[in-house]
């Protein structure tokens, strides 16, 4: 116990000491964050500092293999190097972090690099290894699982490292979490790695709590996810089971469900993956009225929660391990629910109420009506094809002149929706709807471009859209948009 004293406190001396001379060091050479839309802050800040993390993480180390312990029961000079085996992988997170931090990297960049780092962590025995039972696949298996494992961490600090404070007291806690489960599992090598990380931490929240005066950078978050990525498969090393990497997840819950949220929102949006957005957890309480500092000191409770129920998920097992996890993925979900992420809600709807199975099955009609128009060899089959597609698609009536055929099928009673494709010589498709068209996105649209597609095929002039002056106003967007 002395030895993880010494540890964590001559961390937080040094880390205490080196933050400011860092920040110094930054501003002299303008190695700041400059304030923008998406950021909170309103004046350039220095954004380095994960160096001074990792200088009083080495320190710390250095001076307890050179300090002359007496009466422990093992040797310094043989557990902490095996203990120290992923800093070699740690140290190429560092360095891809920051050079970003001074020159910029693209984010396939950082991905490669980090990809690369999780290797060497899984050759230095850094492993998720729960597939004993498959000894034939185990190799293949663990291997892109903590390959996952450690980039998903890295990149989940690196996400919420958005509001002061936020990643470094994340960390804090999940480090130690890690230390707790560490000397309840009598993990000598674990507890020797967890304790200078967390006298780093706290040293370095003296001056990056709110209002902070120099952020962690890539190099900080990025080292600080993926050594904490690192400490959860030290962690879940000993279970035989998938369920031994639940309580780790459970102590970083915040960063992994915020990147979570991240990549299932854009996905749905369809946008960028590693985009940027002001969509985070974070930003989501800010937007609800919380202060920056109220919203830190919100999610450090939330991790509290998390830490709790992770050590005593890791402390029952097989006997309410289940009953804890539940539970916890109860209280996520109501969380994530009070965000207000309408992404989600939609996406439930198109799930729930039959809207994505009737999407699909109109896209698949679309397709079939397509096929249909273009197996048609003259203007007559066409346009019967056409007529056919209407009354099965529920249009309330068509109008075609093309060449010699002329079909008139008009409502009777003027419809809510026309949308009308002329084509040269005076030839047109004219659509005609009726309000309900509103329930089916898509559809008219749809329509509209596959008729001008094919008939513009068959060695017809290009067609020019004329959008007749009978034409409701609400229709006027979506006849241009079906026609480009």
């Amino acid at each position: 116990m002395l030895i993880l004293l010494d540890l964590a406190g001559i961390a937080f001396f040094c880390s205490l000491v080196l933050t400011p001379l860092v920040r110094g060091a930054a501003l002299k050479f303008n190695l700041v964050d400059r304030p923008d839309a998406r950021k909170i802050h309103k004046e350039p800040i220095p954004r380095v500092g994960g160096v001074a993390i990792a200088l009083a993480y080495i320190l710390s180390v250095g001076f307890v293999l050179i300090a002359p312990y007496r009466g422990l029961p093992f040797s310094i000079d043989t557990v902490i190097p095996r203990a120290l085996v992923l800093m070699p992988a740690a140290g190429l997170v560092f360095a891809i972090g920051l050079v970003d931090d001074l020159l910029g990297l693209k984010p396939w960049q950082k991905l490669i690099g980090e990809i690369v780092a999780a290797v060497i962590a899984f050759q230095a025995g850094v492993r998720i290894d729960f597939l004993h039972q498959w000894s034939h696949l185990h190799l293949w298996l663990s291997l892109p699982l903590t390959v996952l494992w450690l980039v998903g961490c890295a990149n989940a600090f690196n996400l919420i490292d958005g509001l002061d404070g936020l990643a470094a007291g994340v960390g804090l806690f999940a480090t130690l979490t890690s230390l707790v489960a560490a000397l309840t599992h009598n993990n000598l090598q674990l507890a020797l790695v967890t304790a200078p990380l967390a006298g780093c931490l706290l040293g370095f929240l003296r001056y990056n709590f709110n209002p902070a005066s120099i952020f962690l950078g890539d190099s900080g978050s990025l080292l600080i996810g993926f050594l904490l990525g690192c400490y959860g498969a030290m962690w879940s090393d000993k279970s035989a089971t998938a369920i031994g990497l639940t309580a780790p997840m459970m102590a970083m819950a915040i960063p992994l469900l915020d990147v979570a949220l991240s990549i299932a929102r854009r996905f749905i949006r369809n946008q960028p993956i590693f985009g940027a957005d002001r969509g985070h957890i974070h930003h989501r309480l800010l937007e609800k009225g919380l202060t920056p500092r109220r919203a830190a000191l919100f999610l450090y409770g939330i991790c509290g929660i998390a830490a709790v129920l992770s050590l005593l998920q890791d402390a029952a097992h097989d006997r309410a391990g289940g009953v804890i996890i539940v539970l916890f993925c109860i209280v996520a979900w109501v969380g994530v629910q009070h965000l207000g992420y309408t992404e989600f809600g939609i996406a439930g709807k198109l799930f729930t109420k039959g809207t994505l199975r009737s999407f699909v099955d109109m896209q698949l009609r679309l397709q079939e009506f397509e096929r249909s128009l273009k197996a048609c060899s003259t203007l007559e089959e066409h346009c019967a094809t056409i007529v056919s597609a209407c009354r099965q698609f529920g249009f309330s009536g068509v109008r075609i002149r093309m060449g010699r055929e002329f079909v008139d099928e008009a409502p009777v009673n003027p419809a809510a929706w026309q949308l009308r494709i002329d084509f040269p010589d005076f030839q047109f498709v004219n659509i005609y709807a009726r309000h309900d068209i509103l329930q089916k996105p898509g559809l008219l649209a749809g329509f509209a471009q596959i008729v001008d597609r094919v008939l513009t095929a068959r060695n017809l002039a290009a067609p020019e859209t004329a959008i007749p002056a009978h034409t409701p106003v609400e229709d006027v967007g979506l006849a241009r948009a079906a026609v480009k």
